[in-house]
């Protein structure tokens, strides 16, 4: 919801609050849909009480998110469509190896940064009924090279517990690479920044910490590092 009003500020779009009730709204149900529906499919006759809470929780959330959707132009609807079908697609298993696109080897970090992209860049720009012209793309991939990094933490954080089928980028090309890897994409950001006219010292300054949060980041921190 964050980098959804930042883009409304940013790039100057006027979009109703209903459309960001709708971003938020999703992107509870979609967390808790991601992180539990395994859980509840495989143990469907043992649910704990919390998940319970849980579960009852997100139908409430669901119903939200469904009234405002309805109140949203088509065209953002397909958008939020979208995005729908690639969450079910990282979750769960179509396929006959049964295997969602989370487990694809190196898939996931691209499927999230481009969801996070769609959500918070173009559906403001469809429901604003703003044309998506060059600037708007080249913001859209900004967004797409942070979250990119951002997930580049996680992966280097979480690399001793990872499953090594999931062949993260720290896992394919190590925890060095990784990191020269992030840097690189944060230097492209800046570049991305002065050609769309977004430059600011604020914006600076968020990439200076980000890049600070990758230099230190390794497989001994903490699960608060990643949280904050």
């Amino acid at each position: 919801l964050a980098l959804f009003c930042i883009t409304q500020q940013q790039l100057f779009f006027s979009s109703p609050f209903s459309l960001s009730l709708f971003v938020f709204l999703a992107t509870v149900f979609a967390y808790n849909f991601v992180k539990y529906e395994s859980l509840i499919r495989r143990r469907k006759n043992a649910i704990r009480k919390e998940l319970k809470v849980i579960v009852g929780f997100s139908g409430f959330i669901f119903l939200g998110l469904l009234y405002y959707c309805l109140q949203l132009r088509f065209q953002t609807q397909l958008g939020g469509f979208f995005i729908v079908v690639l969450t079910l697609l990282y979750t769960l298993p179509f396929f006959p190896n049964r295997s969602n696109a989370r487990n694809w080897k190196g898939i996931k970090i691209y499927i999230v940064s481009l969801c996070w992209t769609l959500a918070t860049v173009f559906l403001p720009a469809l429901e604003g009924d703003f044309t998506l012209d060059f600037m708007v793309f080249v913001y859209g991939l900004q967004r797409f090279l942070l979250v990119f990094v951002l997930i580049l933490i996680f992966e280097i954080v979480d690399l001793k517990d990872d499953d090594p089928l999931l062949q993260t980028v720290p896992q394919q090309i190590g925890v060095e690479r990784t990191k020269k890897l992030g840097f690189g994409l944060l230097v492209l950001f800046l570049a991305l920044d002065f050609l769309n006219g977004n430059f600011s010292l604020l914006s600076l300054f968020f990439i200076l910490v980000t890049a600070l949060f990758l230099a230190f980041a390794n497989e001994k921190r903490s699960k608060y590092y990643t949280s904050f």
